[in-house]
């Protein structure tokens, strides 16, 4: 089934890291977390997220099994101008296909960027080692049997940064957390589009607020899980440390069964439904878990 733009619909997405700078302790990592509220928010199930290096031969085995085994692939960082930032040139590696100066991309990027002041004298028309640099930004692959408009997606009129697509899912996404907020967000209604069961509502998620320990919810869980499995129903629980109350959810597509689930799961937890976790803390208190 497609979906009304001909594209494949979207049920599961999986998220790459790319940064020697984050597996070092250098940078935090935030955009998977960021992508795992979105994917939810969008009713997508987010199935895996991954932190490798700079490293060539891990991005191309990356993005071939990711993009195999997931609707919807984004990649994180290296998309800079220094020589560690590989990730166009090894994903269009990983699908054998060439790297080429998107003519549209340059032409924004010269409209809408500025050079750094340490380059008073930069000169777009003058071929400079930061030119050079600059360009590898809008390198990306090509796959001459695919519409521009395809692989190549400007979201924002403001950004000149493009999105590109490689081999139908994968998208190639910069590091900083500002770009990659703003690109997800505007390429979100073309998403929509593609969502699975855009009538469903999507993903569902109950929170449930309980006073007793995991130590004390765990066989009673066990059960409802074993109960709900069939259902598409996820049973959870998170200790909340320092805090007087941890959290049960229940995570699905079925709200009418989840709602019916609801009183179950309070009477065998001690707890009650919550909008928002931790609306109900009283002093804090240290709790086995």
């Amino acid at each position: 089934m497609a979906a009304p733009d001909g594209r494949r619909l979207i049920h599961t997405a999986g998220c790459i890291i790319i940064g020697d700078e984050v597996l070092g302790g250098k940078t935090v990592d935030t955009n998977s977390a960021y992508f795992a509220k979105y994917c939810f928010s969008l009713g997508i199930n987010l199935k895996r997220v991954e932190v490798i290096p700079d490293i060539e031969e891990d991005i191309i085995e990356a993005a071939r099994r990711m993009s195999s085994k997931y609707d919807f692939v984004v990649t994180s960082g290296g998309i800079g101008p220094t020589h560690d930032d590989i990730t166009y040139a090894s994903i269009a590696k990983a699908f054998d296909l060439p790297l080429t100066l998107h003519p549209a991309a340059f032409a924004r990027m010269r409209k809408l960027s500025r050079p750094h002041p340490s380059q008073p004298n930069f000169d777009w028309d003058t071929p400079s080692p930061a030119l050079s640099a600059k360009k590898r930004m809008v390198e990306l692959p090509h796959d001459a049997k695919i519409s521009d408009e395809a692989q190549v997606i400007f979201v924002k009129d403001n950004l000149w940064v493009p999105i590109a697509c490689v081999n139908g899912n994968i998208h190639i996404l910069p590091g900083i957390p500002r770009l990659f907020e703003a690109l997800l967000e505007g390429l979100k209604p073309s998403l929509q589009l593609r969502v699975a069961d855009p009538e469903g509502g999507g993903v569902y998620r109950i929170l449930i607020s309980t006073p007793l320990p995991e130590s004390a919810v765990a066989p009673a869980l066990t059960e409802i899980a074993a109960k709900v499995e069939s259902k598409g129903v996820k049973v959870g629980s998170y200790p909340r440390w320092g805090k007087s109350r941890n959290t049960v959810t229940l995570v699905g597509t079925d709200r009418e069964f989840m709602d019916a689930l609801v009183p179950e799961v309070e009477k065998s937890v001690q707890g009650r439904r919550v909008t928002i976790e931790g609306e109900d803390d009283d002093e804090k208190s240290d709790q086995d878990t």
